[in-house]
């Protein structure tokens, strides 16, 4: 194949939501289908002993919770996939932030009892930011929940996007009876059972009597009279406006009962866009370019603990990636190769000799990678839009057991080199602080240094308010500044001079007594 149709074959997207709205659910059962999975796992069950595919970390096992980006990718059809399931706990936000800039389009997950939830719309303003094409799966149907039509007037109200339904559902908890499939004009009823896919009636139209026979007649005449009031209602689904993020789709079903999942997934793989071009510092990066360029967008520590492997996640954006080739790593202008890239099942990882724009290589890191970091054929070009942001919690870390200090110092690096929690040195007393955007990280970080290091940390409190990034371009008034206020100094992990100011008054009045100093509140600048 050229490079041109294997970029027209790929769809990179990644699924985000809420915690429980059933994204990882979702996930499995999109790899179900995909053939890439024969059982799909559970994320909490009882019977079901194999768990999700994306939830692998131990932690995440035992919590029933995603907290970290995982990526997959196979084939279906004549299309080759790449999802990313990012964690919908507000504490791993900045993870899922960053994996929006690795992706052409995204599923956001609804559940139709709660309806919009806050991290769902935080996440929306940053797909509006970047103009990313969303679809919306609305999920759990075969539970109680608020009517279809309250929930797109709510989706529109709350994610302040357009929506048009492609697929309706009939009824919905215990009377839930199916979707009828407006893009194909299917009808697909209900079974529920977690491992077999739907039976199909095959239908000409809406008004066909096969519908009567399946449903019911007055179920059958609610739905004509529902999809009557959508026509009235919704424009046509206009395919560019979805591509330009105006529109969002909107499809029903049960990903628990692997219901409406189908639909979903045919739809968009026929309507969702093929990686599209990315914006350097320099210029615009087309994928059909001929010279390869990509961007390391998440660093995952111990992927295999028998190894102490660290694996960075590098997006493609232009050329073709190969194995053995010679590349350039801006940051530090050396030149690489790499003998073993992998791609991906979540965790289990196969070597790949070629990749395309679109696709997620994993790259064996030994400390040459950070969040952020560009790789191309020679030209030197810098991705932006990775930013760390100021974190809002803090805590000091101190080792409880001095014969493992080594391990410690080795496992504190790579999680920091994770991107999720940041380290800072006080530069008063040499003492270790760690900063996360949410207490459950703590919680992770401990556990995981313990189970992949064995190394073993306590926590102490501290009072603090914020941390920024401090310049100016006034060495002069740069030094007073840090004379005065040198019991809340700290470096960042590349050196970087950090306030950690106690208070909001603090902070307030260090920017109105040093107007010279620029005070940064994430670290791209």
């Amino acid at each position: 194949m050229s490079l041109q149709e294997e970029i027209a074959r790929r769809r990179t997207f990644a699924i985000i939501s809420h915690p429980d709205a059933g994204k990882t659910t979702l996930t499995e059962k999109l790899l179900l289908f995909g053939g890439a999975i024969h059982v799909a796992g559970a994320v909490k069950s009882n019977k079901i002993k194999k768990t999700a595919t994306s939830d692998w970390m131990e932690i995440e096992k035992q919590r029933g919770i995603s907290v970290a980006t995982s990526v997959m990718g196979f084939n279906y059809g004549d299309y080759k996939i790449n999802i990313l399931d990012t964690p919908g706990h507000q504490d791993f936000a900045e993870d899922t932030y960053r994996t929006l800039t690795a992706v052409d389009s995204v599923i956001i997950v609804v559940d139709v009892a709660k309806g919009v939830e806050q991290q769902t719309r935080k996440l929306m303003e940053v797909c509006r930011m970047r103009n990313t094409p969303v679809i919306i799966f609305v999920n759990k149907l075969d539970r109680e929940g608020r009517d279809p039509f309250d929930i797109l007037d709510e989706l529109e109200n709350e994610l302040k996007i357009s929506v048009r339904p492609l697929s309706w559902p009939i009824n919905i908890g215990a009377k839930f009876k199916g979707v009828y499939n407006i893009y194909e004009h299917g009808l697909d009823l209900f079974q529920p059972d977690k491992q077999k896919v739907t039976e199909r009636v095959e239908i000409d139209d809406v008004n066909d009597p096969a519908i009567d026979e399946a449903v019911g007649a007055s179920d059958a005449a609610k739905l004509r009279e529902d999809l009557e009031l959508i026509e009235g209602v919704y424009p046509e689904f206009d395919s560019e406006a979805y591509l330009r993020g105006q529109v969002a789709p909107v499809f029903f079903g049960s990903a628990l009962n692997t219901f409406g999942v189908k639909e979903l997934l045919d739809c968009f793989v026929k309507i969702a866009p093929s990686p599209r071009p990315t914006n350097a510092v320099e210029r615009v990066i087309e994928p059909q370019e001929e010279a390869f360029s990509g961007f390391v967008f998440k660093i995952h520590a111990n992927m295999d603990p028998n190894h102490r492997s660290c694996i960075a996640f590098v997006k493609i954006c232009s050329g073709k990636f190969e194995r053995n080739a010679n590349y350039k790593h801006i940051r530090t202008g050396k030149m690489m190769r790499f003998a073993a890239p992998t791609a991906f099942m979540a965790q289990k990882k196969s070597v790949v000799d070629e990749a395309y724009p679109g696709d997620i290589v994993g790259i064996p890191d030994t400390g040459n990678f950070k969040i952020g970091d560009t790789l191309t054929s020679g030209e030197n070009l810098h991705f932006k839009g990775l930013p760390s942001f100021s974190p809002e919690m803090f805590k000091y870390i101190e080792n409880t057991d001095p014969m493992k200090s080594k391990q410690l110092e080795k496992g504190i690096q790579q999680l920091m080199d994770e991107g999720v929690a940041q380290l800072f040195v006080n530069q008063f007393n040499g003492r270790k602080i760690i900063g996360t955007v949410g207490q459950l990280q703590f919680e992770v970080i401990q556990y995981r240094l313990l189970h992949e290091y064995g190394a073993q940390c306590r926590w102490e409190p501290i009072s603090l308010y914020k941390a920024c990034w401090v310049e100016s371009d006034d060495k002069a008034a740069l030094d007073a500044f840090k004379k005065r206020k040198h019991q809340f100094m700290a470096l960042d992990r590349d050196g970087r001079d950090v306030f950690m100011a106690d208070s909001n008054y603090v902070l307030q009045m260090a920017q109105a007594d040093f107007p010279a100093i620029r005070f940064h509140f994430s670290s791209e600048f």
